[in-house]
């Protein structure tokens, strides 16, 4: 309770209440900076709440973007593997020779090249080959044609039946090349346009048998386990047998040894199922 206290001497009029007017005051101030205290903390709150509600659309919205996952490229090479038993070939050919001893015009053949491979070991395989060529020959001076005159353009044709030994060279899963070694036999049929005339009279050999060697190799470029791109090079000689018969004597034969240039484009198909061993101390072994 609040006491009123006058003064010594005093008039009443000049009683003052102390206590109650600072209390007052002092209340004020503490209630001013109550309001202002508050004010602040609600702003803070509310701008708080305000971030993590701006944080939780962003994230709700980045988790509603579709996920297509990451891109993992597949190699078609992957499962190239230098251990089959058989692969087969086939390609476009072309090739070159003198369909007789004497022709200074060479013939351009083109054909196809067919190729078979057994690999006994992982470097050593035999192959054989079957290569058909067909294309047109220029002759000698002659005066033979049904015409009266020169007989030009006929038709000769080569079939190749070849086999040997073939070897595997670098290696890696992009490409290969190898090597080849083969011998056998060529059908030449230089007569089939000659209107019936001895071969002789044009420059030609006639049609036969001979001996016959390839010699050259590959350059492969694989595209997938199964399929390769294959270029052939080669080195052919023939070994044909020739006949004239000169004015004042009987009919003479010589053999021409003759050695041309063949290369062929194609497609090789690996079968994969049927593997080579890989068990050291046996020759088919594949080491």
């Amino acid at each position: 309770m609040s006491r009123i206290v006058r003064p010594p001497g005093g008039p009443v009029s000049c009683w003052v209440m102390h206590l109650p007017v600072r209390l007052s005051t002092s209340f004020a101030v503490l209630l001013a900076l109550s309001v202002c205290t508050a004010g602040r903390l609600q702003a803070q709150g509310d701008a708080g709440q305000s971030a993590s509600s701006q944080q939780s659309t962003v994230q709700s919205q980045g988790s509603q973007e579709p996920s297509y996952g990451v891109y993992l490229p597949e190699d078609p090479l992957a499962n190239v593997r230098y251990n089959n038993r058989y692969e087969v070939s086939l390609g476009f050919a072309y090739d070159h020779m003198k369909a007789g001893p004497t022709l200074l015009q060479g013939a351009n053949l083109g054909g196809l090249d067919g190729d078979a491979s057994y690999w006994l070991t992982r470097h050593w395989g035999l192959q054989a080959s079957g290569r058909a060529y067909v294309g047109t020959s220029g002759t000698i001076p002659n005066d033979l044609n049904a015409n009266g005159g020169d007989l030009e353009g006929p038709m000769v044709k080569q079939y190749f039946f070849v086999g040997g030994l073939e070897g595997l060279g670098p290696h890696n899963k992009h490409g290969d090349m190898t090597a080849h070694l083969m011998f056998g036999g060529v059908y030449g049929n230089f007569q089939k346009d000659l209107l019936g005339k001895q071969a002789g009279a044009f420059g030609f050999y006639y049609n036969q048998i001979a001996p016959a060697g390839i010699i050259g190799g590959t350059f492969d470029l694989n595209r997938s386990e199964h399929w390769v791109f294959r270029v052939t090079p080669d080195a052919v000689m023939t070994h044909y047998t020739y006949r004239y018969t000169p004015p004042s004597a009987a009919t003479v034969s010589f053999a021409q040894y003759d050695v041309n240039f063949a290369i062929s484009v194609g497609l090789e198909y690996k079968f994969t199922k049927i593997k080579r061993s890989t068990k050291k101390g046996n020759w088919v072994s594949g080491w």
